[in-house]
C-alpha cells in the first residue's frame, strides 16, 4: 500500500474516533437544570388620601394640602379616607380645619377634621373640659417660648404685707394644663418657634376653672411655667385647691432671695369672713 493511502486512512479513522468520542459526551452528559422562579403574589392596593405638606392644628385645609397614594389595602389604617370608599374625598376635606397636626405622608382620618361651619376651639376640647383665657405677658410666658398645645404650670404671686414683715409669696395654682391659643393663634405664626401674645387659653376642668377664676381675683400676678413635652401624658393637678376653702394651706415666701414656708393668706374674696 501507497504511503499516502495509509496516511488518508490514519487520517479517516482518527476522525471516526474523535466523532465517537463526541457522540458519546453527547449521550453520557446530565441534562442542565432548569430554575423556575415562583411568581411574588400580588398585593392588593387601594388609594388613600394622605397629606402632602404638614397641616398645622387650626389650618384650612385645600386641595394642595392633600394628594392620592398607593397603599397596601392590609396596612391601611383605621378612620382613613380611600378612594374605594370615598372617592370625593379631596372635595370633602377641602374647607375643613385640621383639629390637631397632620404630618406630611400621614393618611387623613375625619376624626382629625372638623367642619369649618362649626366653632373650631368648641371641637378641640375634650369632653368635660372648658378654654378659659388669663391675660399673659412676655415677662411671665417664658419669654414667649410658650405654644399652642404646650403644657404650663400657672403661678399665683402676692405681695405680703403686715405680720412684721414684706416679700412676696408664690405658689404653683394648675399644674400641667394644656394652652390651647395664645391671643387667637392656635398655631405657629409663618413657621417661627416665638409666639409672643397678651393672653392664653388654657384647656381646664371646671374645678380648674374655678381656681384659676379666684386666683385671677386674689394674685398681683399670675406667670406661666413652661413644662417639659414628656409631660404631656401626665395628669393636669389642683394645687391651688386650698383657694376654694378660704386659704388653708402653706405657700412659699422669695424675700430678698430667701425662701420661707408660711401659712396661706386667706382669700380676698373670703377676708370679710369670720375666723
Amino acid at each position: 500500500m501507497k504511503q499516502a493511502q495509509i496516511i488518508v486512512l490514519a487520517g479517516a479513522i482518527a476522525a471516526a474516533g474523535g466523532a465517537g468520542y463526541i457522540a458519546m459526551g453527547l449521550v453520557n452528559k446530565e441534562p442542565e437544570k432548569q430554575i423556575i422562579q415562583a411568581q411574588a403574589p400580588k398585593i392588593q392596593t387601594d388609594q388613600v388620601l394622605i397629606a402632602s405638606v404638614d397641616i398645622s392644628m387650626g389650618t384650612n385645609v385645600n386641595e394642595d394640602m392633600v394628594t392620592w397614594q398607593e397603599w397596601p389595602v392590609d396596612l391601611v389604617p383605621t378612620g382613613s379616607l380611600s378612594q374605594k370608599t370615598n372617592p370625593e374625598a379631596i372635595t370633602e376635606v377641602t374647607g375643613s380645619i385640621a383639629r390637631s397636626t397632620i404630618y406630611s405622608g400621614e393618611p387623613i382620618r375625619n376624626n382629625k377634621l372638623v367642619n369649618s361651619k362649626n366653632g373650631f376651639m368648641s371641637a378641640i376640647l375634650p369632653k368635660g373640659q372648658r378654654a378659659v383665657a388669663t391675660s399673659i405677658s412676655t415677662a411671665t410666658s417664658a419669654g414667649g417660648f410658650i405654644l399652642p398645645n404646650d403644657r404650663v404650670d400657672v403661678l399665683m404671686t402676692i405681695r405680703r404685707t403686715g405680720e412684721g414683715e414684706e416679700g412676696f409669696s408664690t405658689e404653683v395654682v394648675l399644674e400641667n394644663v394644656r394652652v390651647l391659643a395664645i391671643d387667637q393663634t392656635i398655631r405657629e405664626k409663618d413657621g417661627s418657634s416665638v409666639v409672643v401674645g397678651e393672653t392664653a387659653t388654657l384647656q381646664l376642668s371646671p374645678k380648674e376653672v374655678e381656681i384659676l377664676t379666684v386666683a385671677q381675683q386674689t394674685a398681683d400676678r399670675l406667670s406661666l411655667a413652661l413644662r417639659s413635652i414628656a409631660d404631656a401624658g401626665e395628669l393636669s393637678g389642683t394645687s391651688g385647691e386650698r383657694l376654694l376653702s378660704g386659704g388653708k394651706g402653706t405657700v412659699r415666701v422669695i424675700r430678698y432671695g430667701s425662701v420661707k414656708e408660711t401659712k396661706a393668706p386667706p382669700n380676698k374674696a373670703n377676708a370679710s369672713e369670720p375666723k
